[in-house]
């Protein structure tokens, strides 16, 4: 019976990724906060990972695959240095040292798989035109920062034969659902979730700004076919950029234009706010994922595309809720 763990399940993509596995799959869930409507009838530890002693409970069934989802986003890493560093590093490497543990004290039978959500946080400029599965990791933020030693850290567990496993830089998700978050981020799907919602939608950067995307839909979907690569197949570093599509705010706009008129788009209004067009200055563009894609790993091919999952998946789920 497949028996898996997602740390940070309380969140969006946690609880899409729940809801991809079936009954008869034992799913468990850590996290400090569970949505009230919660569809998914995975097991759920209420907890942080900074307790070392809540995750010893989330690990004591020794699941054989291990989702860490968790993390202090973007925006608010910069914002609190100390608490992006306590919460992305150390809670990560007091998580690997239990891991760790518990393979040391069954002789080497517990090695389960890690899927880690690194992030293309991880580059920082000066950029090529399409960043390469080989481009040097030199972040410019907190954040940033503390997802590259989070991959390094996972290598070195994987090198030395504790676990197996992976950590996917995920491109940045959109459209999610919900209420906007601290990610400098941010802006992408709000501009998009907001209108389509009737709402108005604030713009901090310039229409001109390019980058990389794939929806919710993708992310789960990157995260389930890792849980089943064959890791014989993993020749290089334990690390790896995932698919996405690479387009402008204003191929953004456009798109969100051609599926729900003009009315909607006018809800967009653009308020400058230097510290996110800073923070998006040193942020990736696009990439040329070949090793993903030879691994199957796929994602969208437009940003139209990735509107109409959101309204498929969860803007007309809403209406009917």
């Amino acid at each position: 019976m497949t028996s898996v763990l997602i740390i940070g399940g309380g969140g969006m993509i946690g609880q899409k990724l729940a809801s991809s596995y079936t009954e008869s799959e034992t799913v468990s869930l850590l996290d400090m906060a569970f949505p009230e409507n919660i569809n998914s009838n995975a097991k759920k530890i209420l907890g942080s990972v900074t307790d070392t002693s809540m995750v010893e409970t989330a690990l004591s069934d020794l699941p054989n695959t291990i989702f860490y989802l968790a993390s202090v986003v973007s925006g608010e890493a910069e914002a609190n240095f100390s608490k992006g560093w306590d919460v992305n590093i150390h809670a990560f490497w007091s998580f690997l040292s239990q891991i760790r543990d518990q393979n040391l004290k069954s002789e080497g039978q517990y090695k389960p798989i890690i899927i880690f959500t690194s992030s293309i946080a991880v580059f920082g400029s000066p950029f090529p035109n399409k960043i390469s599965d080989d481009f040097l990791t030199a972040p410019r933020t907190s954040y940033g920062a503390q997802k590259a030693c989070c991959e390094l850290m996972l290598n070195d567990f994987i090198r030395k034969g504790f676990c197996e496993g992976l950590a996917i830089r995920l491109p940045t998700i959109c459209v999610r659902p919900g209420k906007p978050n601290l990610a400098a981020s941010s802006f992408f799907s709000g501009i998009i979730r907001e209108p389509l919602n009737g709402l108005k939608a604030n713009l901090p950067v310039s229409t001109d700004v390019r980058h990389w995307h794939a929806s919710p839909r993708s992310a789960v979907g990157f995260l389930r076919h890792a849980e089943n690569l064959c890791w014989s197949d993993i020749t290089f570093n334990s690390a790896l950029n995932m698919p996405g599509l690479s387009c402008t705010v204003e191929e953004q706009i456009e798109a969100l234009r051609s599926i729900a008129g003009n009315q909607v788009v006018k809800l967009i209004e653009q308020n400058p706010d230097e510290k996110i067009i800073e923070i998006v200055k040193g942020w990736p563009r696009n990439f040329e994922t070949k090793i993903a894609l030879d691994l199957g790993f796929s994602a969208e091919s437009s940003f139209g595309d990735i509107i109409k999952i959101y309204i498929e998946d969860d803007l007309q789920s809403n209406v009917i809720n």
